[in-house]
């Protein structure tokens, strides 16, 4: 179609502190640097997307994403945004790896897909708003007593489970749990991510050993990434279930996780596998190995968790919801987009395409390129 053709591309910076210090194993985030991506359509429909770079996870920042992206909208200005196969495999050819930026342009062209077709994005992805979408919230690394009133306020928020951030030292991670466990009791849901922390097969299986006895629903990534091979090791001897996140980046890494029989559980970002088109792919081959999934995300705004919420539709073996970093920013750039209601459920638009947009008056102040 001639009015789907790409005219033109805006980059934005995207700044927000956060309430206070979002701290894993990795390191301790301050504040949010995020890249918009707009691209229009001769018609004069406009796709929205979005990416959260992390550095140390996918090698990316808000810089690198910044002129990497300038190289994507030079590449794909003339081609049809509906030809979203054609897109990926140009933006694949250009440059290695950069899934961050590249997951912000795969949003931006479903987005104007889904519009065209006239349904709302999971739809178009093939889902049905079918089930209830229910994030957790997390908990920061940090101080026993400052992780077990984080854990109790957000039992008391009403959110549905507590996700909480491990991967230091033995006897530390296990005061943590012990911690949290007497502030919110023993049967509240309780998920942990050690984000490769510690390292080693070994460590990490004494550790697991160590927290069976809190009721621990799933832990992501015990050990380093490098390690994938180790990771079947792991899931083996861990008396709770092991779910891949670091070490899963792309249908690739998915597939190769599901040969070693590594993991019981995917977690899914959109930033990791470069978007939906090969987001999609990984919890097909997931669905295919019987294994219950996650979506999660980085450091994005409503609008990266929206089109997060519209994957999480798109397939039934998606169970749970890691949605809770726009909760952390002291302001909300979004209009339109995913609400948060009461007890931590999900309410995800029902207009044609992504339903998100960027409030004009963030942008406006945004560090910007256009094409």
């Amino acid at each position: 179609m001639q009015g789907s053709i790409i005219q033109a591309v805006e980059i934005y910076k995207l700044f927000i502190p956060l309430k206070e210090p979002f701290v894993i194993s990795l390191g301790a985030i301050h504040n949010v640097q995020n890249i918009v991506v707009i691209i229009r359509t001769a018609d004069g429909c406009a796709g929205y997307g979005e990416c959260s770079p992390y550095m140390t996870i996918n090698g990316e920042s808000v810089d690198t994403c910044f002129i990497v992206g300038q190289y994507f909208a030079k590449v794909l200005k003339g081609k049809s945004a509906l030809d979203i196969a054609g897109c990926i495999e140009t933006m694949d050819k250009t440059i290695y790896a950069n899934s961050s930026i590249k997951s912000a342009f795969d949003i931006a062209l479903y987005d104007i897909a889904a519009q065209h077709a006239g349904l709302p994005l999971y739809q178009f992805l093939g889902g049905e708003n079918n089930k209830v979408l229910e994030t957790d919230m997390t908990v920061s690394i940090g101080d026993p007593q400052k992780m077990k009133d984080d854990a109790m306020r957000f039992k008391t928020e009403g959110f549905p489970a507590i996700k909480v951030k491990l991967g230091g030292a033995k006897e530390d991670d296990i005061a943590r749990i012990k911690a949290i466990r007497e502030g919110i009791g023993m049967e509240h849901p309780l998920r942990i991510d050690a984000n490769q922390g510690w390292g080693t097969a070994d460590h990490a299986i004494e550790v697991l050993q160590a927290l069976s006895e809190y009721n621990i629903e799933h832990c992501e990534e015990p050990i380093s990434r490098y390690r994938f091979m180790e990771l079947s090791k792991v899931s083996a001897a861990s008396p709770i279930p092991i779910m891949a996140d670091e070490s899963c980046g792309d249908e690739w890494d998915a597939e190769r996780l599901i040969a070693l029989k590594a993991c019981q559980m995917f977690n899914i970002k959109l930033g990791k596998s470069g978007g939906f088109y090969k987001g999609m792919k990984i919890a097909a081959l997931g669905a295919s190995a019987g294994m219950h999934m996650q979506v999660g995300g980085f450091m994005e705004s409503r609008l990266g968790m929206t089109a997060a919420a519209h994957l999480a539709l798109s397939n039934d073996h998606i169970h749970h919801c890691d949605f809770d970093t726009p909760l952390m920013f002291t302001e909300d750039p979004v209009i339109g987009g995913i609400k948060y209601l009461e007890k931590g459920v999900i309410d995800v638009p029902e207009v044609p395409g992504l339903g998100a947009v960027i409030d004009e008056s963030y942008l406006k102040e945004a560090e910007k390129w256009a094409m």
